[in-house]
């Protein structure tokens, strides 16, 4: 009897335990950049979060609405490298997207509801940069 309870006891633990660590969604590709997206739910979004200091670029996305930000999923990236062409172009499937950029100057365009907003960076070598964008 003591055998079962312990048993017991140790499923509970390993069933808690794993509820604590989330999947991160699943790594995907538009034109051979590498990125993530997601963050619906507290879990994933922590998860998201702690794994953007191993990538160069963190993108947040939010909408105002009546005075206070709200996440948002559905909105269009494209990004631009230094010679104007469209090098990745991909669907924000929540609040965060994480983007393997190398180190360069680009632009990224990011349209949310037919309204486009525009953004110049930076990213350097080996340095991880978040970049909120937020809609009115």
């Amino acid at each position: 009897m003591k055998k079962l309870i312990r048993t017991f006891a140790f499923s509970l633990c390993v069933l808690a335990g794993s509820s604590v660590w989330a999947q991160i969604p699943q790594t995907q590709y538009s034109q051979s950049i590498s990125y993530i997206t997601g963050g619906v739910g507290e879990e994933e979004s922590s998860a998201i979060l702690a794994e953007a200091k191993q990538w160069p670029l963190l993108l947040e996305l939010s909408q105002l609405e009546n005075g206070r930000g709200i996440w948002i999923f559905g909105s269009q990236i494209k990004i631009l490298n230094a010679k104007n062409s469209i090098i990745f172009d991909a669907k924000a499937d929540g609040p965060y997207m994480l983007i393997n950029l190398g180190a360069g100057d680009y632009a990224i365009q990011a349209s949310y509801q037919g309204v486009e907003q525009k953004r110049a960076i930076s990213v350097k070598a080996g340095q991880s940069q978040k970049i909120s964008i937020f809609w009115k």
